[in-house]
């Protein structure tokens, strides 16, 4: 079995896990929770997301959550889902960005209102204009297993939106088991079989939790070499267009399981546990 010295753990609880919440948490609450985040030693959060305030309304506080990350010197990352979110991430000097894409066409239809086609045609422009900025990219790809509207979710589905991102720059891809119906065998399987397509590609492993695979699926990506892995404090997130969706896989399960495995992920314990209470405080009031 594959077990790495170290493992790179991305938390995305600010935006990813908090975005699907009904109650509207406060700026300074969500700075804070950044702030106990950064304590913690891991090395990129995602904080925000560049989208239309009707449509996420949690995130409608995406610059002044930009320039407080930029006041700490963060490395963190924004979700800008078209080029005028990006073009605001831009102006707000956000220092990576992401974008998605569905593997589902119904789900790139009913999350974003457009085509897969016309989705990465639009990404096209987007690498260019991100590059010519020094951003660097991060790549989503959504509902890679299955998917609530269409069901079982084709490899050649799959493949068609990582190849694009391949050959137009993507600095990472992030592969997305969106609405947590995994198991580790097509894990194991999907990772495998692209890291053999595109073996200089930086792919992350993005797991919710829905059926309670979560931590199986995430032993299934690391023995096939996956190394990197999204996660959200207190398991925090769902995605409010895959109904049924639960939260991410925990900052704090996953670091407890590689730190029992002698998987180093760089993250203090003690101060991880203060974001987690934290970041509980903020969704049950």
């Amino acid at each position: 079995m594959f077990f790495p010295n170290r493992v790179e753990i991305t938390e995305v609880g600010p935006r990813d896990g908090l975005q699907n919440e009904s109650i509207l948490v406060p700026t300074e609450e969500k700075k804070q929770l950044i702030y106990h985040l950064s304590q913690m030693g891991v090395k990129r959060i995602e904080t925000a997301s560049f989208v239309h305030p009707k449509v996420v309304p949690q995130m409608a506080d995406a610059a002044e959550i930009a320039s407080y990350c930029n006041s700490l010197g963060l490395t963190y990352i924004a979700l800008t889902p078209n080029m005028k979110s990006l073009e605001l991430a831009i102006h707000s000097q956000v220092p990576q960005i992401a974008v998605f894409v569905g593997a589902s066409e119904t789900f790139n239809q009913k999350n974003i209102n457009r085509s897969i086609d016309d989705s990465l045609n639009e990404c096209t422009l987007m690498f260019k204009k991100a590059k010519e900025h020094e951003k660097f990219i991060r790549a989503y790809v959504s509902m890679c297993f299955s998917c609530p509207y269409e069901g079982h979710i084709s490899f050649d589905n799959v493949k068609r939106v990582v190849e694009h991102f391949v050959n137009i720059g993507a600095d990472e891809i992030s592969i997305g088991d969106t609405n947590g119906q995994a198991n580790p065998r097509i894990v194991y399987e999907r990772f495998s079989k692209l890291k053999e397509l595109y073996p200089s590609t930086e792919f992350v492993a993005h797991f919710h939790d829905t059926n309670g695979f979560a931590y199986a699926n995430v032993i299934a990506a690391l023995q096939a070499g996956i190394t990197k892995f999204d996660s959200s404090i207190a398991g925090l997130g769902g995605c409010p267009f895959s109904p049924g969706a639960t939260g991410n896989v925990s900052t704090e399960g996953l670091v407890k399981l590689f730190h029992e495995m002698g998987i180093q992920t760089g993250i203090e314990i003690e101060q991880m546990n203060a974001a987690k209470l934290y970041a509980l405080k903020l969704v049950k009031k």
